[in-house]
């Protein structure tokens, strides 16, 4: 079975590869011209009687004489890339390409493509994903449910015409650019394209530039919603946080104590008296939310998880974090809690975190659990995004609720459920549990309720 499924990925990547090249290589001309020549070769099988045979010539000798034409371009080109920060998975942006003309004579009609990395997965990956869409196929099913969603698509690319260069001159080209997943986006160069006298095959010239963006999470708006939760007591809280709160952050100088943290120092009063002196900071109430983030999942590259993490980054985006303090729970290679609001950290550090947050099938989901309920006692209230609402995840959350500690749960599913899922440990506040399903995440949102 191993060896047939290699087989199958081997041809899965020919077949990539050769529609790729022609894509790029032939123009609608050239791919009108190969029609013409597939149809009359099936015609030409008997050329007694018919005399299609000789078009089928004629075409042959086009296409011929057009890719002999682009080995003879050899042109020489540098350039250089003007990316923006980052990007978001499923907005268009749009950025600059510098390019410069290395020979004495003007060129015109060139076209520029982007050349992004081989976005293909490896074998692992792409038998993990094909596993994975086995399982969904009912044995008695004759077809596959239609797939919305194509994990190893990378992005859209738009190509840009380039102006008329100058010897020794410089130009500016402009890509559009949809990136379709987040994460990584890698580029390997450009290739400046002009097309044969007959205008059917694309000679290529073609420019190493290997760079990176990071692709940030599609995030959805969200209602004006009021987190769960109240300000909780936080020993020394404004310390670790910037000074918008209930008191002032600064009390008074004191002697040093065994056990003071070295950042509460004040140097220039220690220089002064010759012993070490601290700062002391008056403790403080303000909020602070936990987003607990499911990662669980037998499926590497599930449209649900995607849609989680977008769930996960619009919640991110909704907290106002001037005001309070948001903290992301997660298990990876191993369990992470990333801090930010009131000055700790920007919330682009959480998209960014989000942006590379990948599946965990190794490990069970009390992993996460244990992360979460010893966090509990420090907020003030939990956002809980799951990818299942099965016994395992509903005892963690009746564990949250046996702490008093208000929970909003959201539960993103594949497919909607034949009925509505019981809310179990969530039923004495239903407005609070949510079930959205892949394709339709912002209907869902927009339909969030706040609770008194």
């Amino acid at each position: 079975m191993n060896l047939i499924w290699r087989a199958v990925y081997r041809f899965y990547r020919v077949m990539s590869w050769m529609i790729y090249w022609s894509q790029r290589r032939l123009t609608l001309a050239g791919w009108l011209v190969c029609a013409g020549l597939c149809a009359t070769g099936m015609a030409a099988v008997d050329t007694e009687t018919l005399a299609v045979y000789q078009g089928f010539v004629l075409l042959l000798l086009l296409l011929v004489s057009a890719v002999v034409f682009s080995c003879f371009y050899r042109l020489r080109f540098a350039a250089t890339r003007q990316l923006p920060r980052f990007g978001t998975a499923g907005k268009a942006f749009t950025y600059r390409i510098r390019i410069k003309n290395l020979t004495s004579k003007i060129q015109n009609d060139l076209t520029l493509l982007e050349n992004p990395a081989d976005p293909r997965p490896s074998f692992q990956e792409w038998l993990a994903r094909q596993l994975a869409e086995e399982r969904k196929v009912r044995s008695l099913r004759l077809s596959r449910p239609q797939q919305r969603y194509n994990p190893f698509r990378i992005a859209t690319l738009e190509n840009a015409a380039v102006p008329p260069i100058p010897p020794y001159g410089e130009a500016d080209a402009e890509i559009a650019v949809t990136p379709l997943r987040r994460g990584l986006f890698r580029f390997d160069g450009v290739t400046l394209a002009r097309t044969d006298p007959f205008g059917l095959f694309r000679a290529f010239a073609r420019i190493s530039l290997p760079e990176t963006m990071l692709i940030l999470p599609k995030r959805y708006p969200l209602p004006d919603i009021i987190l769960p939760g109240t300000t909780r007591y936080h020993e020394g809280g404004v310390a670790m946080a910037s000074n918008v709160g209930q008191s002032d952050e600064f009390v008074s100088l004191r002697e040093y104590r065994r056990g003071d943290p070295l950042r509460r120092i004040h140097w220039r009063s220690w220089a002064r008296i010759g012993k070490p002196i601290v700062r002391e900071f008056e403790d403080e109430f303000f909020s602070r939310y936990a987003m607990v983030l499911d990662t669980f999942s037998e499926e590497p590259f599930s449209e649900p998880f995607e849609e989680a993490i977008s769930v996960a980054a619009s919640f991110a985006c909704a907290v106002r974090t001037q005001e309070s303090l948001l903290d992301l729970l997660f298990v990876g290679t191993q369990a992470y809690c990333f801090t930010t609001g009131r000055g700790l950290a920007h919330v682009d550090q959480i998209l960014e975190i989000l942006a590379s947050v990948r599946t965990c099938p190794d490990k069970p989901f009390e992993t996460l659990e244990t992360l979460a309920l010893n966090h509990a006692e420090a907020v003030s209230g939990c956002i809980c995004v799951l990818l299942a609402w099965d016994e395992p995840r509903r005892r963690f959350v009746r564990k949250l609720k046996a702490m008093n500690l208000p929970v909003r749960v959201v539960v993103v599913l594949a497919v909607k459920p034949a009925r509505p899922l019981d809310p179990g440990p969530m039923q004495d506040a239903p407005e609070h549990f949510h079930t959205l399903i892949a394709g339709q995440i912002e209907q869902g949102l927009s339909r969030l309720q706040n609770a008194s």
